[in-house]
């Protein structure tokens, strides 16, 4: 036990002495499955990168990962093997379009759920070895309420909520902000309305979740994007490609460029909570 704790700080350390800027974390869930999460992880990430923004993407869905398959993207390391010390996280990691770079995880590995202390020391690790400098992280977490989702939500700065209007989305959606925020004490959340008809059918759907909330949860809650259904996603899914590099002038990939323009300029900590080592340590120890 003394070696895994000399061992967090020493990476921690290492971390401190190699970010010297703030670095934007960004958890993107959604309570349920099927709402797009990942879609609007990768379509905002690459956004950012084509203004120009350093983007890490964690595939933090540790067991059932699939953001390389969302891009076509060819993975022979994962974060599995990064942890069982067979190489360095630098080296699992991965380039998608507009330059940003993929931390990708396993499929099918019930071990990758649930880490061991010692496994969570060897992340610490591993990112204390990161060279690269990132402006921002974005964490593509699970579907559900899993000890996984509320620990990369509650590490991270920003928590951005996918929900679709229907309604088990709304009702899972209030149940992880819940979950956080009584528990957890996260309070403020950014909700992303997705595959929506209308402005107004997004704002309508923001309504009925802040409805909710207003009423029973001590928590505040922004709308910052409604992304309409738009067919030219599911042609971009079967390619494997996103919709802001397909089909850039769509009015999903129009929105998804309005949200990563906003991200941009949410702040960020210029003290110990904007740096990466901050992240990975609220993660471990929260």
């Amino acid at each position: 036990m003394i070696n895994t704790v000399l061992d967090q700080a020493s990476g921690l350390r290492k971390m401190n002495q190699k970010s010297n800027h703030g670095v934007k974390v960004i958890a993107v869930t959604g309570g349920k499955g099927g709402v797009g999460k990942t879609n609007v992880s990768l379509n905002t990430a690459i956004a950012l990168g084509q203004q120009g923004h350093r983007v890490l993407v964690l595939d933090a869905d540790l067991g059932l990962a699939n953001c390389d398959v969302m891009l076509g993207l060819r993975v022979e390391r994962n974060l599995s093997h990064v942890l069982s010390g067979e190489c360095e996280l630098d080296e699992i990691l991965v380039e998608g379009p507009a330059g940003i770079r993929i931390v990708p995880a396993t499929s099918g590995s019930q071990n990758m759920v649930e880490l061991s202390p010692a496994e969570h020391a060897g992340l610490i690790r591993a990112f204390s070895e990161l060279s690269n400098d990132f402006d921002v992280l974005i964490v593509d977490t699970a579907a559900g309420i899993s000890d996984m989702v509320l620990s990369f939500s509650r590490a991270a700065q920003d928590v951005m909520v996918v929900v679709c209007d229907e309604p088990t989305s709304i009702t899972d959606a209030y149940a992880l902000i819940k979950v956080l925020s009584r528990e957890h004490g996260v309070y403020k959340f950014k909700i992303v309305a997705n595959m929506v008809r209308s402005l107004r059918e997004g704002q309508e759907l923001f309504a009925k979740l802040s409805k909710v909330t207003d009423r029973f949860l001590d928590v505040a809650l922004e709308l910052v994007a409604t992304i309409p259904f738009d067919e030219n996603m599911r042609k971009s899914s079967r390619r494997q490609k996103t919709i802001v590099e397909l089909y850039p002038n769509s009015p999903a990939a129009v929105a998804f460029r309005g949200l990563a323009s906003k991200a941009v300029k949410w702040p960020v900590p210029h003290q110990p909570s904007g740096h990466l080592e901050f992240f990975i340590e609220q993660l471990v120890n929260g």
